[in-house]
């Protein structure tokens, strides 16, 4: 991966000993904190389809969320003193940023154009590229059985998508991209400080990815009728918390140890899908999903032991 234009290199001492050595409590407060946000994630994932289906462009959705975030967060900015240019990290905030903006206009396209299954799976990736990313630049120490694990994982995702034999769509080629952008991201946030405001990552992100969906937005604009304007709203704030959540989970616990619980989402997206879509999952998805939270629950278990030791 090419460094960011700060650089990746030496990771600061806080970072470091956050980033490596996270407590017990840190690491199971992160994975709470990361499952909260995999829930928030679907039900935002379930809205954007549903403003799809009523001929509401992502772009527009993009855009119109950014707009709902910002009249949240400015205010609390405002109110809690917290200054854009006061940063000392503004090269990584605004590399996060354009990350940031690119994962959720790729995402939400996808989730227009592919079943919310599909969409999870393959960004169940996220775990993975995070996973090796935090041994090479934040300098965390995996073990053979949570390296073995974690491709344990990574098979029973294959066995979900069963990606062999069919052409690859756009939609699924941007969500592999909503994926890398997620995970290089998550890698970022370790390079902030712990005292960083998340109100000022959550700024510098919708700030992005306003600028990044404004024209085509504006362009592809379709009157929302009262429904559309209530799903926008939520998909708005509801984007708003799983952000502020995920930021949470990542900046308190070791980046193996919390990205593995993002698997916990396959759960959420198969339910919403067979409730509001009616997609029910085939055999392989219930065997690929057994992989996959077997694969999440284990890692956990060793990383108990680990630190009981």
């Amino acid at each position: 991966m090419a460094p960011a234009p700060d650089g990746l290199a030496p990771v600061p001492p806080s970072v470091a000993r956050h980033g490596g050595g996270a407590s017990r409590r840190d690491n199971l407060n992160g994975a709470l904190f990361s499952v909260a946000a995999s829930l928030g994630f679907t039900i935002t994932s379930v809205m954007v389809k549903e403003l799809g289906l009523l001929g509401i462009d992502a772009f527009q959705t993009v855009f119109v969320r950014a707009f709902f975030g910002m009249a949240v967060i400015v205010p609390l900015m405002w109110r809690m003193g917290v200054a854009p240019w006061r940063t000392n990290h503004i090269g990584v905030h605004a590399t996060r940023a354009l990350l940031g903006g690119l994962s959720v206009l790729c995402g939400y396209y996808a989730f227009t154009k592919l079943h919310l299954a599909e969409v999870t799976v393959i960004s169940f990736t996220v775990p993975l590229f995070v996973t090796v990313m935090a041994v090479l630049f934040l300098g965390e120490t995996v073990r053979w059985r949570r390296w073995s694990a974690t491709g344990v994982g990574f098979a029973g995702v294959l066995v979900v998508a069963r990606p062999f034999g069919g052409a690859v769509e756009l939609a699924s080629g941007l969500a592999v991209l909503m994926a890398l952008c997620i995970a290089i991201s998550v890698v970022l946030l370790k390079r902030f400080p712990k005292k960083e405001s998340q109100l000022l990552m959550l700024f510098f992100f919708l700030l992005s990815s306003g600028l990044m969906a404004a024209w085509p937005g504006v362009a592809r604009w379709h009157e929302p009728d009262l429904t559309a304007w209530l799903l926008l709203a939520g998909v708005g704030f509801c984007g708003l918390a799983s952000q502020a959540l995920i930021i949470r989970a990542f900046r308190i616990g070791d980046a193996s140890f919390v990205a593995p619980f993002d698997y916990v989402r396959i759960i959420f997206a198969g339910g919403a899908g067979a409730l509001m879509f009616a997609e029910l999952p085939d055999l392989w998805t219930y065997l690929g999903g057994l992989l996959i939270v077997g694969s999440t629950l284990y890692i956990a278990r060793r990383e108990a032991l680990q630190k009981r030791r």
